[in-house]
């Protein structure tokens, strides 16, 4: 479960969040929708302990698995090392494994280099849920990919996180992408910024 009670949120001395409640359930993906730089990264950064510096609280479990609008990965360490450098626990075996949950079986050996940017980002989200995360957080996953790969993106990530069962916050400006992976969406607005509306998707 994710429980979230922010205040407010400032930056210097400029108010950006205000008053946002909300919470994810297992099994439940929250899209987060709104225009850019409304403060939806914002709002996730706080989400996962990134930032600290709020007024409110925020309940999550320890184990978080995150995906980001860029992939990070190191680009002198080869995909499976990439997820055995936050994982270290997972094996070589356990990497490829996990790679092979995302489409990319036998490709551990590749560099980041040697993969276009679709397959990077199979390789984030691969390290996303390979600890067995407790909850997901994914921030515009899905940026800068062409339709057919980014469809291909929404399915991959749809059934993964049915597997998981985890609570998932995903954050994006595309309405498409938030029907399409939200069980329920939160529109967030305004200055400071504020939860504007609240869509059950059944």
């Amino acid at each position: 479960m994710i429980r979230v009670e922010i205040e407010r949120k400032l930056f210097g001395g400029t108010e950006v969040l205000r008053d946002i409640r909300f919470a994810v359930a297992p099994g439940e993906v929250v899209a987060l929708l709104g225009p850019s730089g409304v403060g939806k990264s914002t709002l996730l950064r706080i989400v996962a302990g990134i930032d600290t510096d709020f007024e409110g609280r925020v309940e999550r479990p320890r184990r978080l698995g995150m995906a980001f609008q860029e992939p990070i990965l190191l680009p002198w360490r080869s995909a499976a090392e990439n997820l055995t450098l936050t994982h270290p626990g997972l094996g070589t075996d356990g990497a490829e494994e996990a790679l092979a949950r995302v489409g990319m079986a036998g490709m551990g050996g590749h560099f980041p280099g040697q993969l276009s940017l679709g397959q990077q980002r199979r390789v984030a989200l691969a390290r996303a849920i390979a600890g067995a995360p407790e909850a997901l957080i994914l921030d515009e996953p899905f940026a800068s990919l062409d339709a057919e790969t980014g469809a291909g993106m929404v399915a991959l990530t749809a059934r993964l996180i049915a597997e998981t069962r985890a609570p998932t916050l995903f954050v994006t400006h595309s309405a498409e992408e938030a029907r399409t992976l939200g069980t329920r969406v939160l529109r967030l607005g305004g200055r400071p910024a504020t939860i504007t509306a609240e869509d059950g998707q059944g």
